[in-house]
């Protein structure tokens, strides 16, 4: 395990913060007129996703949490636990909901994702940015909707809810970003 000090600060640095691991989400260096500088910060937590925002005095260091990342093949979901499978050794380990979070949404069948593991124990899923997924269920076009004008709901096969353009249909693969839940462009047609 390393240290990070606050001027080697990064968007997507890690750092171990009340014991627990946090990723930079964004980060301000201020210099006031009077007083000493410091840094002004947005932090993820890599276990429950919740975003905090936290001030530092520069200079001010920090442990960079132990963490390791291995990439699995998502197989399953049971009741409320995910399991995921190591594509090396074909160990399983199963995240409940609650450590996965939105990020369900997104998952597919065999999908590969990366998961975190902090001091040995798995603790969430870290998903690819952007995710092919097939179109589920999603209200026909109408005559004279183009492909610029608006957007409808359409169900993915994970689950998840995105606005799609109206000449879109059920079939389709379209390709989102697993960020911000938004459609990125259709990929493949329904056949």
């Amino acid at each position: 395990m390393g240290v990070i000090v606050t001027n080697e600060f990064r968007n997507g640095s890690r750092l171990e913060l009340d014991n627990e691991p946090y990723i930079i989400v964004e980060f301000q260096h201020v210099k006031p007129g009077k007083g000493g500088s410091f840094v002004r910060t947005k932090l993820k937590s890599l276990k429950s996703g919740a975003v905090i925002e936290r001030t530092f005095r520069t200079g001010e260091k920090f442990d960079e949490p132990d963490i390791e990342e291995k990439n699995m093949q998502f197989l399953y979901a049971q009741d409320n636990d995910y399991i995921f499978m190591d594509t090396e050794n074909y160990e399983q380990i199963s995240l409940s909901k609650a450590e996965l979070g939105d990020r369900i949404l997104f998952l597919k069948e065999q999908m590969i994702a990366t998961i975190l593991f902090y001091r040995g124990k798995a603790i969430t899923v870290d998903l690819p940015l952007f995710v092919e997924l097939t179109i589920a269920e999603t209200d026909p076009g109408r005559k004279g909707d183009t492909a610029s004008g608006g957007s409808k709901p359409a169900k993915l096969e994970s689950g998840a809810v995105v606005k799609v353009p109206f000449h879109l249909q059920e079939g389709d693969v379209v390709k989102v970003d697993t960020r911000t839940g938004d459609y990125i462009e259709r990929v493949k047609t329904a056949s």
